[in-house]
Parts: structure tokens; C-alpha cells; sequence
């Protein structure tokens, strides 16, 4: 490698398609039951592992209507996948979704601690908040966290989780048989924690692995989930149109990390994207076309637009009249894309019908064409600032095994991408530190004084 910055790449693994892509289902290449066909995920996972991507990635939410795209309403538990993959794989890392707002600390806390046992220290948690208000229901409770509590909880549930991950010192377990010594109890720590949404007594009852925590990853635009991100975040997941939007997302990121006492460096930007490779640009760009032609269905399209406001059934209105007043709709789901929909109805004067049309009119991606032109836009935004890597959204395995083939080398050639792996865990491979147990370091710095 050279001494350039190095590009991070991660593959979204989405089944039968996820949102904006419902038609990737009839595609001949995705068997019908690829979300929950754990060989299909195992075979992506090589195919990513064997091209040198820093990571998987799966995607989750709980609620679901029969609107819902198709890998949502049949799809595999993230981390009950993510163990079969450790097993299956070697090298790439294993990042999943548990939302803070439905998940309890001490159960987050131990399954993520035994996927990165099980992997060898290739474990990531991408934290989120859960937009759907539904979810509610789902777990018996009367209605769904307002945004601010969403938030004030995921920070306080992260920061707890990560106190139970220093439970054991990395030294805790001597398993000395001739004295008769399997635990050193002074290495051992309980947590009491009272808070304002958790109360949590007892240590965790499983030990660090090798990379010491697993990865935190966030996503949020909002405000509020950028503050989150700065404060916990070590890989941030985003949506970004140009490079100057990226510049200015990851800057801002980069800015709040250090007014949380951060270091930046340790603050990656990895934005999701969508690839199609060609022989020739206009091939690509034909392909693209295609694949917006297969997801055109103006009907669930409708249904969709629902989803940010609580899945609000918008068929109950005319078309082509003005879009309608919904006055805090959306507050307590998807806030921030709500607030943005209502906005462009506003700004614009747009009827119902010219709301569903722009949204989910095909999006020309800017990572589109031959091998040479995506590896030099990929590298384009790199060298710019707006991005320390790409969460590439694997449609089909012919198109990401082109991108593999026919733009990873080119990459590598370059410098930008690695030729092998440089760690066995996923932190090492990402460039982020280990995080040293917090406990370790308080009786060094008493010894110290």
C-alpha cells in the first residue's frame, strides 16, 4: 500500500430488496427465498471476503405491513446470521442492527460479546433508534419513544453496553491448574447503573475478545442522530449526493467527534451506495435504467410513502389534489425523511400524486460505468474529503462479482484498496484502535499517583 489514505468497503446484503428496490426479487439471480437462505448469505459473504472488503453489513427493522419490500417481511435475525457467517468466514468483519429503543443493554451487550468471540474479534453493532412506530406493539407498550427520548436513550444504552464490555479485564482468567486459580476476581467488575432509562446490577458473564470491543456504527441525519454519531460512532453510515455534500457531512461528523472529546481520526464516513459496472458508460447506464424500469410500481410506491408518517395510508386521499396537511405526523417515526417530505410538498406545491413521482423516480447514482470510471470516482471522492469508504448495496451476484473482478483491481493498483487483509480483526482492518478496558487504565493511573 502506499502511504495514501486507504478506501474501507463494506457490503450491504439485502435479499430480495430492500427499500427502493422491490423488484430485485424477480431478478433470476435472487432465489425467492435469499433473505432467509443462510447458504445464499454465506456465498455473498465469501464473494466479499475473497474481493478483501472490510465488512458485511445487515440491515434490520421489526415492524412490518403487507406493503413492507420484500427482504423485510421474511428476513433472518441479524446476529443469529452473523454467528453462522463467523463460522463461515475468516477475515471480513460482521456488523448487525439492534435498535437501543427495543433492546435491552445486558442482552445487546452479550450477544454482540459472543459474536466477536465466535468470530474472533470481526464483531460491529450498528445502533439505531427503530423509526417505526408499530414496533411498539410488538413489544407491548403503548406507543413508540418520542425522537428526543429515542435518542436520549441510545446514548445512555451505548454507554452502558460498553461498560459491561469492561467487565473482565483482558487478564481476568489466569485458568491456572496447578494452583487451582481459573478466575482472578479483582479483575472482575460489576456495573450499577441507575440512569434515566436503564438500572442495570452485575457484571457481564463473558470475556473481551481480541479487539476488545466490538465496532460502534450509526446512522442518522438528523441533528440529533449526527450528535449521537459524534458522541459514540466509530463507522458512520450515511447517504450523500455529491462530494461536496459528503465533505461537508463528514467535516461536521468529524467536528462533533472532537467537541465529545474525541479523536476524529477514529471516526469513519462510510456512505450507502448503489454500483452498476458496464462494458462502456452508456452500458452501465442502460443496466441502471433497467433496474429502475423493474422497481416501477407507482401503487406500493404509494404504500411507501406511508412509512415515515407511521405507515399512514395516504390512498385514502386524491391523488392530485394538494399534498395533504398532516400536521406532527411523523414525529415519533421517521422524523427527519418526513419532515423532508412534507417540506418538498410545501416548497414546491406538489399534489399527492407529484410527491410519490419524485421520490420514487429512478436516482441516477453517481457510481455508475466502466470498471475505469467508477474506480476513478470512487477515488475522486476519497482523495476530496467526503468519504472514507462505501457501503456497497449488492443487487445481484453478477454485478458486484464485475465490481470485484473488474474494479477492485484497479483500486488495488493504485493504492487506494488493499491487496490483502492487514488484521485478523475487524478493528484492525478498519485502522480504529483497541479500546483499552476502562479498568485497567484507572489502576494504572492510581499506581501512577
Amino acid at each position: 500500500m502506499t502511504d495514501r489514505r486507504r478506501l474501507r468497503l463494506g457490503a450491504v446484503l439485502v435479499g430480495t430488496g430492500g427499500p427502493g428496490s422491490h423488484g430485485a426479487w424477480k431478478d433470476p439471480e435472487i432465489p425467492g427465498d435469499a433473505s432467509v437462505d443462510v447458504r445464499w448469505y454465506v456465498e455473498q459473504a465469501r464473494a466479499a471476503e475473497r474481493a478483501r472488503f472490510d465488512h458485511v453489513f445487515i440491515v434490520d427493522s421489526q415492524f412490518i405491513t403487507p406493503d413492507s419490500p420484500p427482504h423485510y417481511l421474511n428476513r433472518l435475525e441479524p446476529l443469529t446470521l452473523l454467528s453462522a457467517l463467523a463460522v463461515a468466514t475468516e477475515r471480513i468483519g460482521l456488523i448487525g442492527t439492534l435498535s437501543t429503543s427495543y433492546d435491552e443493554p445486558f442482552s445487546v451487550a452479550r450477544r454482540f460479546a459472543s459474536l466477536d468471540l465466535i468470530s474472533g474479534g470481526r464483531a460491529g453493532w450498528n445502533v439505531v433508534t427503530s423509526g417505526d412506530e408499530g414496533t411498539a406493539g410488538l413489544f407491548g407498550r403503548d406507543q413508540h419513544l418520542d425522537y428526543g427520548q429515542r435518542y436520549g436513550r441510545a446514548l445512555e444504552h451505548v454507554r452502558l453496553v460498553q461498560r459491561l464490555w469492561d467487565s473482565y479485564e483482558d487478564d481476568a482468567f489466569p485458568r491456572d491448574r496447578e494452583r487451582g486459580v481459573f478466575l482472578d476476581p479483582t479483575r472482575l467488575h460489576a456495573v450499577d447503573h441507575v440512569g434515566e432509562h436503564f438500572r442495570v446490577h452485575g457484571p457481564l458473564n463473558i470475556q473481551r475478545s481480541p479487539q476488545g470491543q466490538p465496532v460502534i456504527f450509526q446512522a442518522g441525519d438528523s441533528d440529533q442522530g449526527r450528535d449521537l454519531g459524534g458522541a459514540i460512532g466509530e463507522g458512520i453510515f450515511t447517504h450523500q449526493g455529491s462530494i461536496e455534500a459528503g465533505r461537508a457531512f463528514r467535516d461536521d461528523l468529524r467536528a462533533r467527534a472532537v467537541a465529545h472529546g474525541r479523536d476524529p481520526e477514529t471516526v469513519l464516513v462510510v456512505p450507502g451506495i448503489s454500483v452498476v459496472v458496464g462494458d462502456t458508460d452508456e452500458d452501465a447506464r442502460a443496466i441502471e435504467a433497467e433496474i429502475g424500469r423493474q422497481d416501477a410500481d407507482f401503487d406500493r410506491s404509494l404504500a411507501q410513502l406511508g412509512r415515515p408518517f407511521g405507515w399512514y395510508d395516504f390512498s385514502q386521499h386524491d391523488l392530485d389534489a394538494p399534498f395533504p396537511e398532516l400536521g406532527p405526523l411523523g414525529d415519533r417515526s421517521f422524523k427527519t425523511n418526513a419532515d423532508a417530505i412534507k417540506r418538498l410538498a410545501r416548497e414546491q406545491g406538489l399534489t399527492l400524486r407529484q410527491v410519490v413521482e419524485t421520490i420514487s423516480a429512478p436516482k441516477r447514482s453517481p457510481f455508475v460505468g466502466s470498471a475505469e470510471t467508477v474506480a476513478r470516482i470512487f477515488t475522486e471522492w476519497l482523495d476530496g474529503g467526503a468519504v472514507d469508504g462505501f457501503n456497497i448495496h449488492i443487487r445481484t451476484p453478477s454485478q458486484f462479482a464485475r465490481f470485484a473482478d473488474e474494479v477492485v483491481p484497479i483500486l488495488q493498483e493504485t493504492g487506494v484498496f488493499r491487496r490483502e487483509y492487514e488484521a485478523t480483526t475487524l478493528r484492525g482492518n478498519l485502522g480504529l484502535p483497541i479500546p483499552e478496558n476502562r479498568h485497567a487504565v484507572a489502576r494504572r493511573a492510581a499506581l501512577a499517583a
